[in-house]
């Protein structure tokens, strides 16, 4: 009879309802299997269309299914992949892709649990809200055509008033991060001293990428101190105004005196005022406005599959430049951290383990307390429905869970054992002068001065350390308006029909 009471309850009606809704939101599917795509540095699999979001689901014959099976794949001179979209074949015996765990909900998991790079930037110079807003565009703009599409960028500001860009991408390396956002992208072709044009949309109308007709590495071969180099190019195409200023610089350049096909001065690539490449420019073109510009550059490393994969990332970063534009401004990289995807699941079944440990620690210390079985359930019932709830919350939102928005859900779910143990002092009370709806009263006050109090000491939060500890602000929040509004009220409605005589 207690137990239909319960659940006929409004307040315990709206705890299943939210529950169920918390469900919706996470969208488990915990059948799914393989390993998903990040990024293919493989020039093979993306002349094949290979793109970031597939799911690796066999290796030359082998099931993939966690991150182990394929570190743990045996290659040979050829490879064989088959994904849910398509099947790949190549020869050869490396395998450049960037993969992660398939998401088996809408949980997004942060640096801390998921692995990659965290990196904190701050302008070098003075700059507007409006200046930050522009950075975060193209920020997210160069990442994306870069490949690098599972990634969390955010603004922020620390207590001082100084404005950061916070960027938190998975499947990158610290190298490749530092060089891709680090870097302002200011790129000029130069014919001596004066500008050909710029890498911004004003000069060029198109950059060729991913495409093996005008773009590629095209020779590779041995330099010196037992090094490989390979060159890489792809071609650009140039608007009216470029292509003019290009046919009058060379107009004003004569033949090369050792070499007759060519001009007397190469055309000059910098990036960022270092020199990239140099090449040629034929005599044919001489005056002639042309559009099409074949840009080079090298990649080298201690053998031809590494000299190969350095020429791929540098056209690759360099193609994005262009794409995309420079940086409004310099940035200074603040602070750097990676952690590794191992590390980050070694972090998640601990953080699950230690919450397990707590839990039932909680529920021993209040069977201490009151000696009743009855007050032990609804206890541990509350708290897992309100950690199950700022996850599902979180998801809705797309916040990314890290270690500092795991650290408030225990913060919140610590301040909603503290409320439990008013609600459920009150209740047992021997005060005959208060009846139980007066009893609940009096404990809820107590809950609310405490809520808004931490609301309140939570606010501060939200900007300090340039955003870093945003995440355990906002659950914390979460946490307690949930448990104020939610959680609360059900364990109060499960000892009043539990206790009352």
């Amino acid at each position: 009879m207690k137990i239909k009471e319960i659940f006929s309850d409004w307040r315990m009606i709206i705890l299943i309802v939210v529950l169920l809704l918390t469900v919706v939101a996470i969208k488990p599917t915990p059948w799914k299997e393989g390993i998903e795509v990040v990024k293919v540095n493989q020039e093979e699999l993306l002349d094949q269309g290979m793109g970031s979001g597939e799911i690796i689901k066999i290796i030359n014959g082998k099931n993939i299914e966690t991150l182990e099976d394929f570190s743990d794949v045996v290659l040979g001179e050829k490879i064989d992949i088959s994904t849910d979209r398509s099947n790949y074949a190549y020869l050869g015996n490396s395998l450049n892709i960037i993969v992660k765990e398939v998401d088996k909900s809408k949980i997004k998991k942060g640096l801390d649990l998921a692995g990659g790079t965290r990196v904190l930037l701050k302008p070098k110079e003075k700059v507007s809200d409006q200046q930050m807003d522009n950075l975060d565009s193209i920020m997210k703009t160069r990442l994306d055509v870069y490949g690098l599409s599972d990634l969390n960028i955010r603004k922020a500001n620390d207590l001082s008033g100084n404005k950061f860009l916070l960027v938190e991408i998975s499947g990158a390396t610290q190298d490749e991060v530092r060089e891709l956002i680090g870097q302002q992208g200011k790129f000029e072709a130069k014919i001596g001293e004066d500008i050909v044009f710029i890498g911004e949309k004003k000069d060029i109308k198109n950059v060729c990428k991913d495409d093996g007709s005008c773009s590629g590495v095209s020779q590779c071969g041995a330099v010196e101190g037992n090094q490989e180099q390979c060159r890489f190019e792809f071609r650009v195409t140039l608007s009216n105004e470029a292509a003019k200023k290009h046919a009058e610089l060379t107009g004003k350049l004569e033949a090369n005196e050792s070499n007759g096909r060519y001009l007397s001065k190469k055309i000059d690539f910098y990036l960022d005022g270092e020199l990239v490449d140099s090449l040629f420019i034929g005599a044919d073109l001489k005056g002639v406005e042309t559009a099409d510009i074949l840009i080079s550059g090298p990649g080298s490393g201690v053998n031809r599959d590494e000299a190969l994969d350095d020429a791929l990332k540098n056209m690759n970063k360099l193609q994005t430049i262009l794409m995309v534009g420079s940086l409004p401004f310099e940035l200074e990289i603040v602070k750097m951290d990676s952690i590794s995807p191992r590390l980050g699941l070694e972090f998640f079944r601990n953080i699950f383990l230690v919450g397990a440990l707590a839990i039932l620690s909680v529920a021993v210390v209040i069977f201490i307390r009151y000696r009743n079985f009855k007050i032990i359930l609804p206890a541990v019932i509350t708290m897992m429905s309100e950690i199950f709830i700022i996850v599902g919350v979180a998801a809705f939102i797309g916040w990314r869970l890290d270690l500092a928005a795991i650290a408030g859900i225990l913060a919140s779910v610590g301040t909603g054992v503290d409320d439990q143990i008013v609600i459920t002092d009150e209740v047992m009370s021997g005060d005959i002068a208060y009846d139980w709806k007066d009893k609940l009263k009096k404990a809820f006050f107590i809950i609310f001065v405490a809520y808004f109090t931490t609301v309140a000491a939570m606010l501060p939060l939200w900007n300090a350390g340039a955003g870093l500890v945003r995440g355990f602000a906002l659950t914390t929040i979460i946490g307690v308006t949930i448990g104020v509004f939610v959680t609360r009220p059900a364990f109060a409605s499960m000892i009043e029909k539990l206790l009352k005589n």
